[in-house]
């Protein structure tokens, strides 16, 4: 990989560091998963703090640093803005993307991976969402490698528990949703 280098890539994780930084992950379509900095993104002067949301499809510059690399530039391709307002359909959206951070190894190319993720992310609005999810499912793990078992073929249910076999970690974005909408009847609003 040269010190500078280009590609398209959908922010899949973000995590604020320090006063003003963010380190997002991005899935990449030559790279795979790829964590880099972007400096400065959380200042209210930012010119690449919307561009680097969650779940937009960006063309990220990047130069090579000792840790992590840098993003030096972005340019927004798409930021399915027809879900975004619809807290299930944002609560999928989520659940995609932990999904592919939480099965694929970093910088390891995919563009399978690349073209469902974005693919499924264009498809939120238009599909009906179960249909959306057990789809995904199945490809992402199929894809991967991990298949899915004849017995969880023909399953009218999410794969999540099986994944959670797989990644032996919990796949936190249906609890978190499922919370969240509940907290938000209990309440009467926030």
């Amino acid at each position: 990989m040269k010190r500078t280098f280009k590609t398209e890539g959908i922010v899949i994780k973000r995590a604020n560091y320090g006063e003003a930084d963010r380190i997002l992950t991005f899935y990449t379509k030559h790279y795979g998963k790829l964590r880099a900095m972007a400096k400065g993104v959380r200042r209210l002067t930012s010119r690449k703090g919307g561009n680097v949301e969650l779940f937009n499809d960006v063309i990220i510059f990047l130069v090579k640093g000792k840790n992590l690399d840098i993003v030096t530039e972005v340019q927004v391709i798409d930021v399915f803005k027809t879900w975004r307002k619809n807290l299930i359909k944002v609560g999928v959206a989520y659940y995609f993307c932990e999904l592919v951070d939480k099965l694929t190894p970093e910088e390891q190319p995919n563009q399978q991976v690349f073209r469902l993720l974005k693919d499924a992310l264009g498809q939120i609005s238009k599909r009906e969402l179960r249909h959306l999810v057990l789809g995904f499912e199945r490809e992402l793990l199929d894809e991967l490698g991990f298949g899915v078992p004849q017995e969880l073929r023909e399953a009218k249910e999410s794969l999540k528990p099986y994944i959670e076999s797989i990644t032996e970690k919990e796949i936190n974005t249906p609890r978190i949703i499922r919370e969240f909408i509940s907290s938000i009847h209990e309440n009467r609003g926030f």
